[in-house]
């Protein structure tokens, strides 16, 4: 793992590099809104994915970088995303690119997602508030001009598995789904026998987005070693 600084508009942000030895793709995700890149599903997939051939490259955005405790309005994390992009594809040059993040990050992800980037990974895509549904974000995930996989809790306060699936139905989208028995928004396992089953819940995170990377660069190879 190495740290490399990028400089924004906003002060400096982060890159938190866990590189494969043979990388096929390179994967970059942004953090969410409460917590940084430290986040139990970034971590697990920072931890695995190299083994499978493919580069994770975590971003901690400005503010975070800076030691705030709250998240800046929308546009000021796009700005401070779009640096990072940039500076990936320079250090990473001929590989695809494919971007994402958690709940805030994954929304960042999806309004700046452009070529050369190749398709979006949202991980508890945070659809509308708790206990409001009316506020709905599915125009967010709809305006993806290119594939995207969204991996949710089955129990996230901020949208469901069908309650995504519905909101892009409505819109005139078909995209990947994949539900999380069990997990809330955090996917984080809370009690003991959910921490028992850690490791089966890592697989099922990494699998279907190792997967769906693959799928996106089916002229290199699969992203499993």
């Amino acid at each position: 793992m190495t740290d490399r600084t990028v400089d924004t508009p906003l002060g400096p942000g982060r890159l938190v590099v866990d590189a494969a030895n043979e990388p096929r793709a390179v994967l970059l995700l942004g953090h969410g809104a409460g917590g940084g890149v430290e986040a139990f599903d970034l971590a697990a997939l920072a931890e695995v994915l190299p083994g499978r051939g493919v580069t994770v490259v975590r971003y901690e955005q400005p503010w975070r970088t800076a030691g705030k405790r709250v998240a800046p309005a929308p546009a000021a994390l796009d700005k401070g995303w779009e640096p990072a992009v940039a500076a990936v594809l320079d250090a990473f040059p001929g590989l695809p690119l494919v971007v994402g993040g958690r709940s805030a990050g994954a929304r960042v992800a999806c309004r700046g997602f452009t070529p050369p980037a190749v398709g979006v990974v949202c991980l508890s895509f945070p659809l509308h508030p708790p206990g409001k549904p009316e506020r709905s974000r599915s125009g967010e995930l709809a305006a993806v001009s290119g594939p995207v996989l969204v991996v949710q809790g089955v129990a996230d306060p901020f949208g469901t598995p069908d309650e995504v699936r519905a909101a892009l139905s409505a819109a005139g989208r078909n995209l990947e789904v994949v539900s999380i028995p069990g997990a809330t928004h955090s996917f984080e396992p809370r009690t003991k026998a959910a921490k028992m089953e850690a490791a089966t819940l890592v697989e099922s995170l990494v699998a279907p987005i190792a997967a769906f990377v693959a799928g996106l660069t089916p002229t290199l190879g699969p992203t499993y070693s």
